[in-house]
Parts: C-alpha cells; structure tokens; sequence
C-alpha cells in the first residue's frame, strides 16, 4: 500500500462520510443490535475495490471507530474491536481483486470480491456473538454459535444482497467503463 495521496484521502472521506449516512437509515433493526440498513456497506466495498485491500481495510476499520463512536454496542473492549474496526476493516478484503477489477476489467470479480469482504465482516460477528452474546442462544434450540451464526446472518444476509446488487450496477456503469485508471 502506497502513502495515502491527496485524492484517494479525498475519497476516503467522502465514502466513510456516504457510509455513515446511509448507515443512519434503518429499514430494520435487531433486538440485540445489527441493523439492516440503506446500504452502509456500498461505499466501503467500491472504495476498496477501486483502490485495493489496503487502502480499503485502513478506511473500513475509520469507518468503524466512527461508527462505535456515533452509537455503537459496547460491552468489553475486545467486543468492540471485533464489532466496529475489525468487522467493517474486513470489507476491505473485496479489494483483494483490484486489479483484476478495475485494471483489467474482469467484472466476473466483482460478486467474488463483495462476497469475500462481507464474509470477512459475518465471520467477526459470529465470533464476537460467540464469546460475548452466548446467554442470548439459551431458549433458542441452538447452541451458541449457531445462534451467532444465524442471528448475524439474518441482518448481514439482507444487507449483503442490498450491497451485491448495487456493487454490481456500478461496476458495470462505473468499475468496468468509467473510471480514470490513472488514479
């Protein structure tokens, strides 16, 4: 990862900014938090896919300190890594496929990347659900993972399809045709 030029900071703020804004709009909200939202995650996955994991992992994980900071769920400070910077620093990992992306114009990438990113961000929720939340899965017929498996897949299910089809209208209309590859 280069040093952060004046443009791609530029950006950054402009998508963390986009993400807390759509993040703010609740279609739906779950009883012990997560959220299904207007789309918080669109910003953070195309900025990682335009400019690679990196630069996408560093601007997630600011997105999710500001994130905890405007309202988040703290109950240990292990929990709150794994929650806010770690989970949303994770959707940085769709930029893993940049280049093939954005440089060479493989928009069959472009579901792969989303998936890995959102995969990323479940994984540390169901383990923050696992160690921190288990009380929750007692009465439910589940064991604790499996209830972090599926309470975090409820909501995160839901805002993945929302990301996946709106990533995918981009990048047909700006990823794969219109965007200044000399960044």
């Amino acid at each position: 990862m280069k040093k952060f030029s004046t443009k791609i900071l530029t950006e950054a703020a402009v998508m963390i900014a986009l993400s807390i804004v759509l993040g703010r709009f609740k279609i739906f909200e779950m009883p012990q938090g997560g959220s299904i939202t207007l789309g918080q995650m669109i910003p953070l996955l195309f900025f990682a896919i335009r400019h690679g994991a990196g630069y996408g992992i560093v601007v997630g994980a600011v997105y999710g300190v500001l994130d905890m900071l405007l309202g988040g769920y703290i109950y240990t400070p292990i929990q709150a890594i794994l929650d806010y910077p770690l989970a949303f620093g994770l959707l940085g990992l769709a930029g893993c496929f940049s280049k093939q992306i954005v440089s060479e114009g493989k928009s069959f990438y472009v579901p792969v990347a989303v998936i890995v990113g959102v995969l990323g961000r479940f994984i540390c929720h169901v383990l923050s659900g696992y160690i921190f939340f288990a009380e929750y899965a007692e009465g439910s017929g589940h064991g604790p993972l499996m209830y972090s498996v599926i309470y975090n897949g409820t909501f995160l299910g839901v805002e993945a399809v929302i990301a996946f089809v709106i990533i995918l209208i981009l990048a047909k209309n700006v990823l794969l045709y219109g965007l200044d590859k000399s960044r």
